[in-house]
């Protein structure tokens, strides 16, 4: 049977809910993963699209193992002494996106702060070399941590050449330190704007429901437009675990809407805003777009 896609009906109290259907696609995307021994944010962050992307061989694959050395508030990965040592990973990882047969490929990785030489940077280039190698047609979208602010290996990643380059905000800066704390939000701001003056596509992305005020996403908008950022994406918090920050508020679609019609007027060329809303749903189709926008 075929997935449906997530409700988005009105929950100004209440949490959103998905309709939970597994299809052939879905199956075929889950064997391909576990075979391949792979790691996905899709299913260490518990993302609640996993059924919707899985269901049209879309995944996002997490390299560098599955532990990661910070402890931010709102993500459910493991936290840990990383224990990752796999030379060939980029090899596997691109074998299993061209089973997958995928048209657009979303990497990312947990932050890996203890690999002091280049943050794990040099896993990363070679990951987009091989899916480039093996899977030529197939576009390439990097959602990466903020490698300590290193510009050595922000440009070991720039100099791989993604399609898209994406590095989220998170959040509002007020309450950042609350919810990343071994992050920087100025930090993250620059690393945006390193690669927007590299040239690359660049995209990143919010949560709301931590704490933050109306105005203090718009401001966030604002802040990221003015650096050139091509997408911006806007989503509702849900918390992972009962030890996880909890839930400030639940966000109407109508305020989804306005965060929407506020990204165009600033001129993003892409801009996803409602409850369900993560930094990679749909990223086959921005990507499509996205390019299409950019030829001459």
């Amino acid at each position: 049977m075929n997935h449906t896609a997530p409700t988005t009906q009105s929950f100004q109290n209440a949490k959103p809910k998905i309709r939970i259907k597994v299809g052939h696609n879905f199956v075929y995307v889950n064997n391909v993963v576990q075979t391949n021994n792979l790691h996905t944010v899709c299913e260490e962050a518990r993302c609640p699209n996993i059924y919707e992307c899985w269901e049209r061989r879309t995944a996002t694959i997490m390299i560098l193992g599955d532990t990661c050395t910070r402890a931010c508030g709102f993500c459910s990965v493991k936290t840990g002494r990383p224990t990752w040592n796999d030379p060939l990973e980029s090899v596997r990882v691109a074998q299993a996106v061209k089973k997958m047969d995928l048209r657009h490929v979303v990497i990312t990785s947990v932050d890996r702060d203890d690999l002091k030489n280049d943050y794990g940077s040099e896993v990363w280039a070679k990951t987009i070399e091989q899916i480039r190698r093996d899977v030529p047609k197939c576009t390439i979208e990097v959602l990466t941590p903020d490698f300590k602010g290193s510009d050595i290996a922000l440009k070991k990643i720039f100099n791989a050449h993604p399609d898209i380059f994406s590095h989220n905000v998170e959040c509002a800066e007020r309450v950042s330190r609350r919810v990343r704390n071994q992050a920087n939000w100025q930090r993250t701001l620059s690393v945006l704007k390193k690669s927007v003056q590299f040239g690359l596509r660049t995209k990143t992305g919010m949560m709301v429901g931590l704490g933050e005020t109306k105005k203090e996403v718009v401001n966030t908008m604002e802040e990221v437009a003015k650096i050139g950022v091509d997408i911006f994406t806007i989503g509702q918090y849900l918390q992972p675990t009962k030890n996880h920050l909890p839930v400030d508020r639940y966000v109407g679609p109508e305020e989804f809407e306005i965060y929407h019609k506020k990204g165009v007027a600033l001129g993003f060329k892409i801009m996803e805003s409602g409850p369900l809303v993560r930094s990679s749903y749909h990223a086959d189709k921005q990507a499509r777009v996205s390019i299409d926008i950019g030829k001459p």
